[in-house]
């Protein structure tokens, strides 16, 4: 089984995690043959670490860390890689790799830029 995890920052404010939340239950629609889980940097949990746990004890043999941060700053670049790390020590029998952080990602940067746009592209 393949696992999904969406890693986000973290907030104390219960409502900061509802998009968090819908993207994991449009996953769970779209494949729900793939386990996945929200997990967060601070302020909240479940941490990386225990929803890898969860995951793992559910029968995921696979899993993929999807970083959902627009900004590459010093989360996605010094404190994940060492969260990547810990994870792949503490589970070296599974397949784990980490994407781009969404804001790396084009797909994402064109939707953004639909949104800007209603939706709508005209012709220049």
């Amino acid at each position: 089984m393949h696992a999904i995890l969406l890693f986000a920052h973290g907030s104390r404010d219960p409502l900061w995690h509802q998009p968090i939340q819908a993207v994991a239950a449009r996953i769970a629609q779209r494949a729900p043959h793939i386990a996945v889980r929200c997990a967060y940097l601070e302020l909240t949990e479940p941490s990386l670490a225990q929803a890898a746990a969860e995951v793992v004890a559910q029968g995921a043999t696979s899993l993929s860390v999807l970083p959902l941060f627009l900004g590459v700053g010093k989360h996605a670049r010094e404190d994940l890689p060492v969260l990547m790390q810990a994870l792949r020590q503490a589970h070296p029998e599974m397949q784990i790799d980490c994407q781009p952080a969404v804001g790396e990602q084009a797909a994402l940067l064109d939707l953004l830029a639909d949104i800007a746009l209603g939706h709508t592209q005209t012709p220049e």
